[in-house]
């Protein structure tokens, strides 16, 4: 996705989804010399693919203004791609030997003298440098300006039914730099409504699940709804808590104790101190200590109306009450993002990583790989591998539209889910029965059939896919060697002989449908604002289930970090812990009974009833093995305690 591409939420509300952009390009974008400007070297990835011949409009005007911002590539980065591989194979001899933030900075940042060379370039072309970061240099100034400094033309094309600037060939930067610029970000552009002093908004209009309800799943048979597949079936769980998801997932004695966990997402909820106090209270969560939940915000909040701040409040609230729930020793840290913008969430990332704020990462935003641009893919990806020389491990949501088809007309991943230095974590469809035992889970796909008039059938049976877990194969991101031996040959070479990421690496709860209960202050019909609790689901649950139990992970591991998981996660494959998840785990078709409020929050609209069938994504399948709509799994009795055993 462009700098400028609002990153959207990945799983709130009844089944929401959540994007963000993700890595490209696993080390980063290499310079190479302009073969028209020898002394010059080109930046891959920075002319869209979009910006074709066929779409071209023609110049911009040169006195426009544009924004853009520099990242430098530091001193050694393909030195940062190699340490961060190491310290996070369980294989390699410096497993485990992470840098803290300082060590780095300096190992592997740029230098003052870099950054001086980058400013001057950039000054000497009339740009303005409005910011400087360990990271990145930002600058404005008119068109005429950015087209001498980068070596290219600005132009207007064509994107759809819209028009947009971006540059004409790829981009350069001087070769006397030595290769300090990873890239440049902010060149091309899209219509945005920001202003410097945006306030956050009163919480969303209120939403309320109906019922009736099953407190574990099939504790209620629809005794009077027609059948499902042969046989009664249950109606949708009211919404599991912590206690039912620590059982389903092997938590056992572990808390989470002296781990780290950060939470992002954009804007930040007024409410959430009251509502996490409140939900931990009712629901017989640990009560939060003094400073266990803290948060880092911006001075200033941008976009608000554009990226539908409130509705960011209820994916914070899901992401902390679940990690709490799962982990309710767990230090948690929410950093939030001042939009829903790239330059914004990365921002947050780099926070984190510069701040050593945590050790866990869980993120449920993101977009779809289409929207992916090759310069900040490498822009994100240079801050997940600083994060791994750290420790520090970041886990994302995989989306919640499936194969992505009936969204866009294209079969594809989402991003930054797709990056090869992040854990993307899937979703299931899970059963938890009486006395909190574990009895199953599907891959999260559902197929939805409304209830006949007269009561008697579903209307279209099982009906229309609405949402489900989202996976594959990346076009743009080449097969990381801890997929290798473990992804079967057929998802890995689905877009390229050579072979590619495919997403995703783990999982755990998301389906709407045998979700998790949340609370939350919200905006009712009278104008009040009241807390109150619904079932959610998405991937966005999925992430910080996953992150909690990684938390138990490290605790049992001594509270040494796990960082980047993946190439642990894949090393333990074929084991016992992991739920090997399928499709169909019981032998016969799976349904739940759903009845909803027509207005999302009374019955004064009248109710909506409806049969969700499980285990139905797209053209994705959970089966035996790895698989693209659960990845390796799900944690399993063993999991947790399996890190401290090394």
């Amino acid at each position: 996705m462009r700098s400028n591409r609002a990153k959207v939420r990945a799983g709130v509300g009844l089944a929401a989804t959540l994007p963000m952009l993700a890595g490209a390009l696993a080390l980063g974008i290499p310079a190479a010399h302009a073969a028209d400007n020898p002394n010059r070297d080109t930046l891959a990835g920075t002319k869209p693919a979009w910006a074709t011949a066929k779409a071209d409009k023609g110049a911009t005007s040169n006195s426009a203004q544009v924004s853009a911002r520099v990242y430098l590539a530091g001193r050694d980065a393909s030195g940062l791609a190699a340490y961060a591989r190491a310290v996070s194979d369980p294989n390699s001899a410096a497993y485990g030997r992470y840098l803290n933030a300082e060590q780095a900075q300096a190992r592997f940042g740029a230098t003052k003298a870099q950054v001086a060379a980058v400013r001057s370039w950039l000054t000497s072309a009339g740009l303005k440098v409005t910011g400087v970061t360990q990271h990145y240099v930002s600058v404005t100034g008119d068109v005429a300006a950015a087209e001498k400094a980068f070596g290219t033309q600005l132009h207007n094309f064509a994107k759809g039914s819209k028009t947009y600037r971006a540059p004409s060939t790829t981009t350069s930067a001087p070769e006397s730099l030595n290769g300090a610029v990873l890239t440049v970000t902010g060149l091309d552009n899209a219509p945005h409504k920001a202003t410097h002093a945006d306030q956050l908004p009163p919480p969303d209009a209120v939403f309320k699940n109906s019922g009736p309800f099953s407190s574990y799943y099939g504790s209620n048979i629809a005794t009077t709804l027609p059948d499902a597949y042969g046989t009664k079936i249950p109606y949708a769980v009211q919404g599991y808590t912590g206690k039912q998801l620590r059982a389903a997932y092997g938590a056992g004695t572990r808390t989470g104790k002296g781990v780290r966990v950060a939470i992002t997402d954009a804007y930040a909820s007024p409410t959430i101190a009251f509502d996490a106090a409140t939900y931990a209270k009712k629901h017989g969560d640990a009560a939060y200590t003094s400073g266990q939940l803290r948060q880092v915000l911006p001075k200033n909040y941008t976009k608000t109306d554009e990226c539908g701040a409130a509705g960011w409040y209820g994916e914070e609230t899901l992401d902390v009450e679940a990690v709490h729930a799962v982990a309710p020793a767990a230090q948690i840290t929410y950093v939030g993002a001042s939009s829903c913008y790239d330059d914004d969430l990365l921002d947050s990332l780099s926070k984190i990583v510069d701040n050593h704020l945590a050790d866990i990462v869980s993120n449920s935003w993101g977009d779809i790989e289409a929207n992916q641009t090759p310069d900040l893919a490498a822009a994100y990806d240079q801050v997940f591998q600083f994060g791994a020389v750290e420790g520090i491990g970041f886990y994302f949501s995989s989306g919640d539209n499936g194969d992505e088809v009936a969204g866009t007309g294209t079969k594809q991943v989402d991003t930054p889910a797709n990056s090869a230095w992040v854990t993307a974590v899937g979703g299931t469809s899970l059963a938890v029965g009486k006395g909190d035992r574990y009895l199953w889970e599907t891959g999260w796909g559902t197929e939805k059939a409304l209830l006949s008039d007269d009561g008697k059938s579903w209307v279209n049976f099982p009906g229309a896919f609405t949402s489900g877990a989202g996976g594959g194969t990346s076009r743009t991101v080449a097969e990381p060697y801890y997929q290798k031996g473990v992804v079967p040959n057929t998802l890995a070479t689905a877009n390229n002989p050579a072979g590619n990421r495919v997403v995703p690496d783990i999982a755990a709860i998301a389906d709407p449908n045998t979700g998790f209960k949340v609370g939350q202050t919200q905006t009712f019909p009278d104008g009040s604002q009241q807390y109150s609790e619904y079932r959610i689901g998405g991937t966005s649950l999925a992430a910080p289930v996953i992150a909690a139990v990684q938390a138990l992970a490290q605790e049992a591991r001594g509270g040494k970090p796990i960082g980047f998981a993946n190439p642990a996660i894949y090393a333990k494959y074929g084991s016992k812990v992991y739920h090997d998840v399928t499709d169909n785990p019981t032998g016969s078709g799976l349904a739940v009974a759903r009845v909803d409020f027509a207005n999302g929050y009374d019955a004064s609209e009248g109710l909506i009833t409806s049969v969700r069938s499980l285990g139905k994504d797209s053209s994705l399948s959970a089966v035996k093995g790895y698989d693209d709509v659960t990845g390796v799994g799900s944690p399993a009795a063993g999991y947790v305690e399996s890190y401290g055993r090394r």
